[in-house]
């Protein structure tokens, strides 16, 4: 039977995978690339390529790249949208599956982070075998998520004595309430929404491109920091032609 790994990678830096991922690495016979249009993002492609090259550089293996299709963005349909996403992306990676592995052999992909936390190939993958489109069996490996990156980079813990820890997207925190946040970790804000909640008394704790060349770290009162911020994000969004960010947005204890 045909064999999918779906290897998280850590955000961004060789250093970060595990040693089961190098493992893992090691049985691939072929490494599948989604490739995004877009200024700056072959990037995203050059890192993964390094990677292998570091780790597998007296073995054998294939890359096969394919183009990943767009999401459209629709407003009022986000979900809508994100689905039909998930379909065509579906539809290419089946295909992948079908054509450039055979029976007995393995697969991969390489995901930012770990394939578990805001990324949804492993929801592709599931409704792949639901519907039939490819067979195959696949392994889930974990990786260092950008949430740790972020906090070991800020010295701090991510979890508090008997406070919750959420995981949100921007789009949901422009919906919530600035009183209501404790401990609030959000993915990938590229219309820097933390600049809606300025007013507050919450603190900010942001890094951008963890793990890569050009890693940027910025953190203190939101209402201090958050315009400045915003204008160097938007300056490193242009300069780069895309944004990988996280934060904490926190409520800090005692008054500090």
């Amino acid at each position: 039977m045909k064999r999918l790994l779906l290897i998280g990678m850590g955000p961004g830096h060789p250093d970060y995978l595990t040693i089961q991922a190098i493992d893992a690495m090691k049985s691939v016979d072929v490494f599948f690339f989604l490739e995004k249009d877009g200024e700056g993002k072959d990037e995203l492609i050059r890192i993964r390529r390094e990677i292998l090259e570091r780790f597998l550089p007296e073995r054998s293996y294939r890359v096969v790249t394919a183009p990943s299709p767009p999401r459209e963005a629709e407003p009022g349909r986000y979900r809508d949208g994100v689905l039909d996403w998930y379909r065509r992306k579906a539809e290419i990676i089946a295909g992948l599956i079908n054509d450039e592995l055979a029976d007995g052999e393995s697969g991969a992909f390489l995901i930012w982070g770990d394939p578990t936390l805001y990324d949804g190939t492993l929801t592709i993958v599931r409704q792949i075998l639901d519907e039939g489109l490819a067979d195959f069996d696949y392994q889930v490996i974990p990786g260092i998520t950008s949430l740790q990156l972020l906090a070991a980079k800020h010295r701090i813990p991510m979890n508090r004595i008997g406070e919750p820890i959420e995981v949100t997207t921007a789009r949901r925190l422009a919906q919530t309430a600035p009183e209501s946040i404790q401990n609030t970790f959000v993915m990938l804000d590229s219309n820097m929404t933390f600049e809606g909640l300025a007013d507050s008394e919450l603190t900010l704790y942001w890094g951008a491109y963890l793990g890569t060349d050009g890693e940027m770290l910025a953190a203190g009162p939101l209402k201090q920091i958050a315009g400045e911020l915003a204008e160097r994000a938007r300056r490193a969004k242009a300069d780069r032609g895309w944004l990988m960010d996280v934060y904490l947005l926190r409520k800090e204890q005692g008054g500090r």
